[in-house]
């Protein structure tokens, strides 16, 4: 029998901060079964209207939801742990950008993981470690809404 360790130091994070981390990481799970063309669309829905999040922000949602799931806090659940942070972002009006992309060095690896202010949040990896193949970046319509506007 094998099990996975995760050694980092527990968080503190308030109990309505992990109730609402709970939600989305159980908000993520489904998710990870879609079709990697479909989780793009649902997410480029949801960032629509959000303001871009701020490194902080992100971070601080990140670190909530690894706190309340081991699977999220471990190597194995960068899809679920992306997607989860970019909703619990989404449930506090902004949004970070979500990416998947593949490791630039050998051997071959698929990851997701989220960005914000440009750096890549909690990864722990240097600059240019993965390679972008999408993203969903923020969208905030009622910019571009204002600036057609005024135009007219």
């Amino acid at each position: 029998m094998s099990f996975q360790t995760v050694l980092r130091p527990r968080s503190v994070v308030p109990w309505p901060a992990r109730l609402a981390a709970r939600l989305a990481v159980a908000a993520a799970k489904p998710l990870t079964h879609l079709s990697p063309e479909r989780v793009r669309r649902l997410l480029a829905l949801l960032a629509r209207g959000a303001r871009p999040a701020g490194f902080a922000q992100v971070a601080t949602a990140r670190d909530a939801v690894t706190t309340v799931s081991l699977v999220c806090a471990g190597r194995e659940g960068c899809l679920q742990r992306s997607l989860a942070t970019a909703l619990l972002c989404r449930a506090r009006g902004v949004w970070p950008t979500w990416c998947v992309g593949i490791r630039t060095a050998p051997p071959f690896a698929a990851h997701a993981w989220v960005q914000a202010d440009g750096r890549m949040v909690g990864e722990g990896v240097p600059e240019g470690y993965f390679r972008v193949l999408f993203s969903v970046p923020p969208h905030d319509t009622r910019e571009a809404t204002d600036g057609r506007r005024g135009r007219g």
